[in-house]
């Protein structure tokens, strides 16, 4: 089932990134005979540690190898850079056809190209599997000026430009589109670029910024230490314990449920040996216990597809993604 999301009085699907095989094949490092993989294949996180990608990442390869899923080593790797952007860059330009890189993705590809922010997007690289929905939600430093939904709406209307928003460049669509609910010029509000939540928790103690915005995962360890405090979060329904008591912005009057799906890709004509190595290595890991708990700790929801059902949801998403960018006007 591909899980659905509102925004305004449309029906629309949680956000999704087409990254799907194009391009000439260059120089494949594919093995053959079935002996693939034969050597490390590297985990690219394009944020730094603490983002959503970075979280993924990590979680990923920690449940592939404590669970000899794959027996070579998977190195993670931080390549931050342009919300995504310089390392799906680097993928296309010089990875094509390889087959030793993989990457973690999420609608930050494909909001940075619909913003005309990236050059390349939904049709420059190999798309393997998405993995699971997270909800965004907004938060503010603990005893800091902004601390709920009222006191944050109400701050905006009075001065938008006071209020620093710290939001890497695909978590700012679903704010945009609460501003624009409440009435708000999306274009007014005063984003400020940080590539996810570590430096986004950073930037909030540090009193640089009011609020900030991402993925419930990248928040929970400080919102759990009480260094953070939640205000609103973007899922259709209560988020689950101990973080059930934050408000939903649907629920608050705001009619924006929006959804952060995050996946992996390969490069560009990625061989297909590898291709279908990584959807059936993802399949076994996402029926394990392990991942499961780690989907349940984070309060993230499954969402593996691969395939036609996969490039059925991203379709979809590609419209939901140019439509919400179209409202809310904050291209580049």
């Amino acid at each position: 089932m591909i899980s659905r999301f509102t925004v305004g009085t449309a029906a629309v699907a949680s956000l999704a990134l087409a990254l799907t095989g194009c391009g000439d094949s260059g120089g494949g490092s594919a093995s053959g005979g079935g002996n693939y993989p034969s050597k490390p294949i590297n985990v690219n996180a394009p944020a730094e540690p603490g983002s959503g990608w970075d979280t993924t990442a990590r979680a990923m390869v920690q449940v592939l190898e404590e669970e000899g899923i794959v027996d070579v080593p998977l190195p993670v790797q931080n390549k931050p850079g342009g919300t995504g952007c310089s390392w799906l860059t680097e993928m296309i330009n010089n990875h094509q056809g390889k087959d030793d890189q993989i990457a973690i993705s999420s609608l930050a590809n494909q909001t940075m190209n619909e913003r005309g922010l990236c050059e390349y997007g939904p049709d420059d690289a190999t798309m393997i599997a998405t993995l699971f929905v997270e909800n965004f939600i907004v938060v503010g430093a603990e005893g800091g000026d902004i601390t709920d939904l009222d006191g944050l709406i109400q701050s905006l209307k009075d001065d938008p430009a006071a209020v620093p928003v710290a939001a890497a460049g695909d978590d700012r669509l679903p704010f945009a589109l609460l501003a624009d609910a409440a009435g708000i010029d999306p274009q007014e509000v005063n984003f400020v670029d940080y590539e996810g939540g570590g430096e986004q928790t950073t930037a909030l103690l540090n009193g640089d910024a009011k609020v900030a915005i991402a993925g419930l995962s990248e928040f929970r360890a400080t919102l759990e230490a009480g260094d953070l405090t939640p205000i609103v979060s973007f899922a259709p329904e209560p988020l689950e314990a101990p973080f059930e008591q934050v408000p939903t912005a649907v629920d608050s009057g705001y009619d924006v449920t929006l959804g952060n799906w995050r996946g992996v890709y390969g490069p560009a004509d990625m061989p297909e040996e590898a291709v279908t190595y990584w959807e059936e290595t993802l399949q076994t890991m996402v029926e394990s216990d392990a991942w499961q708990e780690t989907v349940e700790k984070n309060q993230w929801t499954p969402e593996f597809l691969v395939g036609e059902e996969m490039a059925a949801y991203i379709t979809e998403a590609n419209e939901t993604v140019r439509e919400g960018v179209e409202k809310t006007e904050i291209g580049s």
